[in-house]
């Protein structure tokens, strides 16, 4: 099924977001007005508007606004920010935003707080915390956060208190792609897309689901390089109508396409050979297992059509191995998420396209980059240890089943904190410790997720906002927002090393606290400081650069300091430069590469197309196949979901100017099931199945398959703490089941529902 780009409808209506709310106890509005202070003179720091984490440059002006832009020294970054970043200083002064801890006086999810101070709020947790550990076990209770910094000193916390579970949101997002690389590569792998002269993408849409740096990445290569993408996705994104070519794949059928592209290059004898022989094991199993997969095969499943799988294919070949298909982040998942994405990396490994100009490559950090360069090109950060840590047996409430043993060291399958709580499996939960994570948007089926927050005896959330979760909550503790507070240096190494760290660019508003020193805090009331012996954020910080002045004050004035020249090993032109800058640089192959010393964290040390170490875990998932998947009944629509440019799912739902650009999610529909269904856009209609049901109203457009209805992510929030976002849109996590996908833990994002006109 093909449509053609001028008949999609260009506008999505943003409904006005400007709405009444009672004064929320805790709130900047409660505290009344306060003066804005901060640096007049740009900081160098980091945005959190989103997991990017993009590079920025910041000041405060005339005491009344922050000026938010990129950093320019961060080139791949554009020197830009999203609209997203743009709207920080719209976070920051939010009325709804609460300033003071908080402390719940009625029902959970009831709405009624009082304000307390942070020694009360301390006292309060460590008395149930304590009660918890004495009479069920430090493993009884839960700790959760957002990835990245926010969730160090949390997890920090979590091991000196004595508890295994600790969890992530790797299994409600990114988990699946990094899954099949561990299990593939043994470790995670980057794209080089501004260098690609062929995309092949399967709904990861970069230009909705902004990533500064690789968006502007495709960007190049499309603009600069002329590189033709070709889009395989269920609805007209923003990526699709800026492909070469799109088609209307049908939900779930991405493993069927991407293996008849690996069959193809294996049967029309487009693969490299050489770098299989190389660096592959396992290819023969793969070769003989898809060998049935043939592209009129992949189009009775998948409605696209075979000559232009096996054209496609051809050209894919012809441009290799400065060609990629991209793995993804979130597309059409279904139970095989495993499969479909190793399928994607198989098409990638089979032309060759590892540690080449617009393949695929690995990060290069200093300690390797620097072995490299044969001497200390750049600095190497140090870790800080703290001694006699208590040790802990108990086993994490995850390892139930051992095929979800890639997962337990990658963020842990986060709906496991569930099946915990409701139903003691493997153990009975008693409380849960959660930190800038909101599970009742990322989670599935969330009338669970009320019963198991309603089950538990105790629960602390740490946010900006009282999100849908935190509402659940017995303790708030309010985190200052990421231009309120200083952080770690980060490693942000890509083709060469790169450090950049989060610095203060405000003066805190009201009585926030940074994470890191809440989590220190606590550790203190616990009677656990000692594990916590760093004074301030600068101690830390000197302790990561081994307390050399000089260093610590260059990344704080730049921001953004990277070392040396890109390279990556299989590629002569980046080989040659590093040479030209190293003179005591390793000697390069006979062919001018560092060929020979690629390797791979895999139990042969090569890249692994089957696996006898995922066959052990998951009995007849060595090898990569095809199985059928069931995600709805005979008589629904498939339902699938998407970012949108302006929000961060729920995370920024009640940002002021970001919910006054998009503040509901129309339901996609096409005109013939609209028709069929008597409905046009505007109507009102009810979304329902067997997990949820929802209201919302239609927006009637060619740009979505006949079978198929799509939402933004994010909306229709149930607490009126967020009056901005309380019932506007559909919420899509009442909709979709507790289902986990096989190896990689993966919520289940794609279902089936019925559609009525209200």
């Amino acid at each position: 099924m093909k449509l053609n780009r001028r008949t999609f409808i260009k506008g999505l209506g943003a409904g006005t977001a400007g709405c009444a709310f009672a004064t929320l106890p805790g709130s900047i509005a409660a505290l009344g007005t306060t003066e804005l202070q901060g640096s007049a003179e740009s900081v160098a720091s980091i945005c959190e508007m989103c997991s990017t984490r993009c590079p920025i440059s910041a000041r405060v002006v005339k005491g009344k606004n922050v000026s938010i832009l990129g950093n320019k020294k961060a080139k791949s970054f554009g020197g830009a920010v999203c609209a997203r970043g743009g709207a920080g200083h719209s976070q920051l002064y939010d009325k709804q935003r609460i300033v003071k801890p908080l402390k719940r006086i009625g029902e959970r999810g009831e709405g009624k707080w009082a304000e307390i101070e942070w020694d009360e709020a301390y006292s309060i947790i460590a008395k149930n915390l304590n009660k918890i550990k004495a009479d069920y076990g430090a493993e009884s209770v839960a700790f959760s956060s957002k990835s990245g910094s926010l969730a160090g000193h949390l997890f920090h916390l979590a091991k000196a208190y004595g508890s295994p579970n600790t969890f992530t949101h790797a299994s409600t997002c990114p988990a699946g792609y990094v899954i099949a690389a561990k299990a593939m590569f043994g470790d995670k792998i980057s794209r080089d897309l501004s260098n690609a002269k062929y995309i092949i993408n399967f709904g990861h849409n970069l230009y909705e689901g902004i990533n500064m740096s690789e968006t502007r990445g495709m960007m190049n290569a499309q603009m600069e390089q002329g590189a033709k993408l070709v889009v395989f996705e269920p609805r007209f994104s923003i990526v699709a109508d800026k492909a070469d070519e799109w088609y209307a794949i049908k939900p779930g059928t991405d493993v069927a396409v991407a293996l008849a592209i690996c069959n193809t290059l294996i049967k029309d004898d487009l693969y490299d050979k050489a770098f299989v022989a190389q660096y592959v094991s396992g290819f023969e199993a793969f070769a003989e297992e898809v060998e049935q997969y043939t592209p009129e095969w992949a189009e009775s499943i998948s409605d696209v059509p075979a000559e232009d799988i096996r054209r496609i294919t051809h050209e894919y070949a012809a441009a290799a191995p400065h060609a990629l298909v991209d793995f993804g982040h979130r597309s059409s998942f279904t139970t095989e998420e495993f499969e479909m994405r190793r399928a994607l990396y198989a098409a990638n490994v089979l032309i060759g396209n590892i540690e080449r100009k617009g393949g695929l490559y690995f990060g290069k950090k200093a300690p390797n980059y620097n072995k490299f360069a044969g001497e200390k090109a750049a600095p190497t950060l140090s870790k800080p240890g703290v001694a006699n840590m208590p040790k802990i047996d108990a086993k994490r409430i995850d390892m139930v089943d051992e095929q979800y043993s890639l997962l337990w060291s990658e963020g842990g399958m986060y709906q496991s904190i569930l099946d915990a709580s409701l139903d003691a499996v493997p153990y009975q939960l008693h409380g849960w410790v959660m930190s800038r994570t909101n599970p009742m948007q990322t989670l599935t089926d969330r009338a669970r997720i009320v019963k198991a927050m309603q089950k538990l005896d105790f629960i602390v959330a740490c946010d900006i906002y009282i999100s849908e979760s935190a509402a659940y909550a017995d303790i708030f503790l309010p985190e200052s927002t990421y231009l309120e507070r200083d952080e770690e240096i980060s490693d942000k190494s890509g083709k060469n090393p790169v450090y950049y760290v989060r610095q203060r660019v405000v003066e805190t508003i009201g009585d926030t606290k940074p994470s890191w020193l809440i989590w220190k805090e606590v550790a203190d009331k616990l009677g656990q400081g000692e594990f916590f012996p760093w004074d301030n954020m600068e101690t830390l910080q000197l302790f990561q650069v081994d307390k050399d002045v000089a260093l610590l004050n260059h990344i704080k004035r730049d921001g953004w300091v990277s070392y040396g020249k890109p390279l990556m090993l299989r590629e002569p032109s980046m080989v040659k430069d590093f040479i030209a800058t190293y003179p005591n640089a390793k000697t390069p192959d006979s062919d001018n590469t560092y060929a020979s010393h690629l390797s791979f964290k895999t139990p042969t040390g090569k890249i692994e197309l089957s696996s006898d170490k995922v066959e052990g875990i998951a009995p007849g998932r060595g090898v990569i196949k095809f199985r059928e998947v069931s995600m709805k009944k005979a008589d629904e629509l498939y339902f699938i979901q998407g970012k949108v440019a302006v929000h961060t799912n729920a995370g920024t739902q009640n940002v002021p100017m970001l919910a006054n650009l998009m503040s509901d999610n129309a339901l996609w529909i096409h005109p013939v099931t609209a028709k069929l269904l008597n409905i046009q856009s505007g109507d009102a209609i009810r979304i329902y199945n067997a997990t949820g049901s929802e209201d919302g109203h239609a927006l009637v457009t060619p740009g979505i398959r006949p079978d198929t209805v799509f939402a933004y992510m994010g909306c229709g929030s149930k607490n009126k703490e967020l009056a901005r976002a309380t019932g506007k849109g559909v919420h899509c996590g009442n909709l979709l089941p507790d289902v986990k996908s096989p190896v990689t833990g993966m919520c289940l994002h794609t279902t089936g529902v019925k559609i009525a006109k209200i």
